[in-house]
């Protein structure tokens, strides 16, 4: 087999997008998995797709136009991680507002995932949304992801223009909306107990309100979290199409 400099280059720009959206996909950006095996992993996938793509069309004009191309490559595997990770966001957002409620914003602990601090039900959201995104094969979907990027867009031929702002700023929007309403059951609860601790203050100033209630919204909290079991299948469900919808407009939107 003969290589040509041409070739090499191609092999670069593709190994620079797939290794971006491994760095930030759910699952293959864990901090638990080598670097050198996603390096590995990043390599062999880029031997599959360059063998499957047209990479005699890749034109440029010197380094500096080929470091274009590197740099659109890489934007273009960051939008596309960050699109398919969504669903870790919003499991981060919601369990920190719940610990809030409840009294458990300041019990934190490492979360290996992601090598920073996080709430207990941050890390229970978590292990449970992995969980169920191995069970699911979702990080098969991932896979596609990054197999159909290059069928939609080609080797550096990604439009990154204003388009893009419209699905990020639904992306933010989603981000709130979603996470507010996998809290809504525990700060709807937690709203009527301070509304009726803040009247039991006003009728029987004596009783310490402080002790009381925080003992009563941990008590509280984690019986909702336990009725809450049942219900986050069909949220990691709904995340996961959530994810799907979000990688697929940032795909579309770059190809057109």
């Amino acid at each position: 087999m003969s290589f040509t400099i041409e070739y090499l280059e191609c092999v670069l720009l593709v190994f620079v997008r797939i290794s971006l959206i491994l760095a930030i996909a759910p699952f293959f950006s864990n901090v638990n998995i080598p670097r050198k095996i996603k390096i590995v992993i990043s390599f062999f996938l880029t031997l599959i797709i360059i063998n499957t793509v047209d990479y005699t069309s890749v034109t440029y004009d010197g380094a500096v136009g080929y470091g274009i191309l590197v740099l659109k490559e890489a934007i273009t595997g960051a939008l596309i991680g960050t699109g398919s990770g969504i669903c870790l966001y919003i499991l981060n957002f919601s369990g920190n507002m719940v610990d809030m409620d409840i009294g458990l914003a300041m019990a934190q602990e490492f979360d290996p995932m992601t090598n920073v601090n996080a709430t207990l039900t941050t890390n229970f959201f978590t292990a449970v949304f992995m969980l169920m995104f191995l069970v699911s094969d979702m990080h098969y979907y991932v896979l596609d992801a990054v197999m159909d990027s290059y069928k939609m867009i080609p080797i550096g031929e990604a439009k990154i223009d204003g388009s893009l702002l419209k699905v990020m700023i639904s992306y933010i929007t989603d981000y709130f909306v979603i996470g507010f309403r996998i809290i809504l059951p525990i700060f709807s609860c937690i709203l009527v107990i301070n509304i009726v601790l803040g009247i039991l203050a006003k009728v029987a100033p004596q009783i310490n309100m402080f002790v009381v209630g925080m003992q009563l919204k941990i008590l509280v909290g984690f019986i909702l979290l336990f009725f809450m079991l049942s219900l986050l299948s069909g949220v990691v469900d709904f995340l996961f199409k959530e994810m799907q919808t979000v990688t697929n407009q940032l795909m579309q939107l770059m190809s057109s």
